[in-house]
């Protein structure tokens, strides 16, 4: 029966498992097929005259080669993992063995010779994938270094001129060529066809009119009227005239140009021209609408950063100057790839953005020395550090940037400028999302939001933690967006710093190995869901536990306590063990790492440990228990908790005393409470000897029959201690309920006694006596020796 039993089993899962491995593998050499094809496309057009557009694309082709390979090595090294595991449970060929299992052993062993060879292959196309990428990066940086550091001739010398003047007739006649090719598109368009046209012109004045400002009366109604906070709203506000800023321009232009279109007023040589000029609006938009965000000139009390009004208004126009400049640079560009002109005129066009760009940081930096010159009027105003620093910088880039365009570095006085723009303009979006990134985080998962007590009140959440989780939130990604935006930063200037981010990304998430332990993104976040769901169970568990079982049980506060602690402990243990083993960190690994750290426990923890040890016998063998009255040393007090570190007292005085565990286990510890929960009081008083002894035992007992906290059982008691020096010595006892009512009842009956014998002329207490020695002259007397307070002479 067994043997059937292994067969079946054996035929089974070589139907399904095989041929899923086998049709995984199949797809997977289709995809490397088509991946070995397309990089050597891309070597191919290596070989040929490439424009830095045309190396960017190929090296984001390389890219997703090198990812596809990567993700197919990764895949076919679990399929190969998982044949090596069924090959392990077959175990080596023996005779007389089942043919099925036999035939299985066969056709795995094939499956994984082929699953090793396109995983070896998978891996060297990734490899070439990055040797490509690795050259195309090596040009891209030559090119970059070239229209940096590339030395021409200087603006003010003559060869510069004269090359221009040169290249004049040719650049006219290609210009009015191509202008040319425009006039006869519009002249053979149809004059019915021009209705697109003026419809997207008519929808464009809409856009960038009524609808604009429709857009920010609504926006700024609805922020006042619904959103939380002060905080949200002013960043909300920020951001919403950023995206109405940008998208109503660029709408506009993308409607007219779309009616040109198809009007047929467009020329072929026109519309690449055309797509850039989209970009350059979108992005002199974009430079507007942000730096007015930022300064807000006309709503100071919307304004996020703190600027003045003054400094607000006078660099409002400054902002839209560089916003033209910027979508300028952009435009002509364009126009110099579309009309193809010279060399010399696109060193001319360089050399003069270049100059307005240092005139334009110039004449704000000036405004703004005119703007703290007024504001310093009379009285030495307070230096900010930071602001001149920032000036000085400035200055200095602008100053570089003359320099290099003096000496003939064109190139490079014209990227100085340029980046100085872009800085200041990326500077300022990130700013706004920075802001507005903290604000919603820390609005949203606020203790008081609605998220906020949904989470308290639904997961019985603490209010801290949701404060503290809008914190790490909202530092999380502003760290991300702080990257992405240094990657940005490159982007404009040659630089692939997005790409390289994305690409590392996608690295990180295929993982990595550390300890022969894949880790990646997903098994970190598949590990937190799961010790979140094992710590989710551990808390219905103990919910349980506390609120139902142990209720129902004999057991006391302290034993309860007991129960709880450990169980809490061995369900979060638990629940680590899970979440590691979904890492890929299994128990022997654990145990291996316990093992390595054992020295350092037994020397570095030793106390920590010994604590530990200490708190697992307290909960276990129960010496000492929740609710006992206990002396530790000086100190008395109530236990009040007992965990596995450390045992907490109530002290008379209501302050806490926290006890290492060890102390309570290995030094001694009055428990006062321990075998029986009685206190008891004692009263010791003497009165002469001439009084009726059974009388005041008679009103001993009438004091302790009085007072309500004396028990009857065990009964007060009253006993004659001793006779001295003419006194009769009293020790009595009683009992009352606990030890902590031992210190009032005892006050009690001493009032009791005091009255009472007073009332009776009793005298209570002792004597003090005077004793004086006769010297043995008259001449010589012998001063008197001092009396003890119970009657007797003190010793000199």
């Amino acid at each position: 029966m067994m043997a059937l039993f292994r067969t079946l089993l054996s035929l089974l899962l070589m139907v399904t498992a095989i041929p899923a491995l086998a049709q995984g593998a199949g797809d997977v050499a289709v995809r490397l097929d088509a991946a070995a094809s397309e990089l050597g496309l891309v070597d191919g057009a290596l070989d040929t005259r490439l424009e830095q557009s045309d190396r960017a694309a190929l090296r984001s082709r390389a890219q997703v080669v090198r990812a596809t390979t990567l993700d197919a090595a990764q895949q076919l090294t679990v399929d190969l993992a998982q044949i090596d595991a069924r090959l392990a449970q077959l175990g080596p060929a023996a005779s007389g063995e089942d043919a099925a299992i036999r035939s299985e052993r066969s056709a795995l062993a094939r499956q994984r010779t082929t699953i090793d060879s396109a995983t070896k292959r998978a891996r060297l196309l990734s490899v070439e994938a990055q040797q490509l990428i690795d050259e195309i990066q090596e040009g891209q940086a030559a090119e970059i270094s070239q229209k940096w550091f590339g030395r021409g001739a200087s603006p003010l010398t003559p060869a510069f001129w004269s090359a221009i003047l040169r290249a004049v007739p040719r650049d006219a006649h290609r210009i009015e060529r191509f202008v040319a090719a425009e006039v006869r598109t519009v002249a053979t368009a149809a004059p019915g066809r021009m209705w697109p046209a003026l419809l997207g012109l008519a929808i464009a004045i809409l856009l960038l009119g009524p609808a604009r400002l429709a857009a920010g009366r609504v926006g700024q109604r609805l922020l006042i009227e619904g959103a939380p906070g002060r905080r949200v709203r002013r960043s909300a506000n920020a951001l919403g005239r950023v995206l109405v800023g940008t998208l109503a321009p660029l709408l506009a232009a993308t409607v007219v140009l779309a009616g040109l279109r198809w009007a047929g007023l467009v020329a072929p040589t026109w519309s690449a021209m055309l797509d850039q000029w989209l970009v350059a609006i979108g992005f002199t938009a974009f430079t507007s609408s942000v730096l007015g965000a930022v300064l807000m000139r006309g709503s100071p009390s919307w304004r996020i950063a703190p600027i003045g009004d003054a400094l607000a208004a006078r660099l409002r126009p400054y902002s839209f100057l560089l916003a033209l400049l910027a979508g300028f640079a952009i435009a002509i560009d364009a126009g110099h790839s579309a009309i193809g002109t010279s060399a010399a005129a696109r060193t001319a066009t360089a050399a003069l953005l270049a100059l307005a760009h240092i005139l334009l940081i110039a004449s704000g930096l000036f405004a703004i020395g005119r703007l703290r010159a007024e504001a310093s009027t009379g009285e030495a105003a307070p230096a900010r550090t930071g602001l001149a620093a920032v000036t000085l910088f400035a200055w200095g880039v602008a100053g570089v940037a003359l320099l290099a365009l003096a000496a003939g570095y064109i190139g490079f006085g014209l990227s100085v400028g340029q980046m100085a723009a872009w800085t200041l303009v990326l500077g300022a979006a990130v700013y706004l999302a920075l802001v507005a990134i903290d604000d919603v985080a820390t609005t949203v998962f606020e203790r008081s939001s609605p998220l906020g007590l949904a989470l308290t009140r639904g997961l019985g959440l603490r209010g801290g933690t949701v404060d503290q989780f809008g914190v790490l939130l909202s530092g999380v990604l502003r760290v991300l967006l702080a990257v992405l935006a240094l990657a940005l930063w490159l982007l404009p200037f040659g630089g692939s710093g997005v790409a390289d981010i994305f690409t590392r990304l996608g690295d990180l998430a295929r993982g990595i190995q550390v300890g022969g332990v894949t880790i990646s993104p997903g098994a970190i976040l598949r590990s937190v869901a799961v010790l979140a769901i094992g710590l989710t169970l551990v808390r219905g568990f103990m919910r349980w536990l506390e609120g139902r079982y142990l209720p129902a049980t004999e057991l006391d506060g302290s034993g309860r306590n007991s129960v709880s602690l450990v169980a809490r402990y061995v369900g979060i243990a638990l629940a680590v063990i899970w979440a590691l083993a979904s890492l890929g960190i299994g128990v022997e690994r654990i145990a291996l790492l316990l093992s390595a750290l054992s020295v350092g426990i037994g020397f570095g923890l030793q106390a920590i440990t010994q604590n530990f040890v200490s708190g697992l016998i307290l909960l276990a063998e129960r010496p000492i228990k929740i609710g006992d009255l206990i002396r530790v040393g000086t100190d008395e007090g109530d236990v009040k908790r007992i965990s596995v570190r450390s045992t907490e007292i109530e002290l008379a005085d209501h302050s806490t005393l926290i006890v290492p565990n060890s102390e309570l286990i290995t030094k001694s510890v009055l428990n006062k409470t321990l075998a029986s929960p009685l206190g008891r009081i004692q009263v010791q008083f003497s009165v002469p000897i001439g009084v009726d002894a059974a009388a005041v035992q008679q009103l001993v007992m009438d004091a302790f029959a009085r007072e309500v906290a004396i028990l009857t059982d065990p009964a007060p008691s009253a006993f004659i201690d001793a006779i001295v020096n003419d006194r009769i010595a009293f020790n009595c006892f009683a009992h009352v309920e606990s030890p902590r009512a031992a210190y009032r009842a005892r006050s009690n009956i001493l009032l009791e006694l005091l009255t009472r014998f007073r009332a009776e002329g009793i005298e209570m207490g002792t004597v003090p006596q005077r004793l004086e020695l006769v010297a043995a002259s008259p001449s010589d007397p012998v001063p008197p020796l001092p009396v003890a307070p119970d009657g007797g002479t003190a010793r000199p």
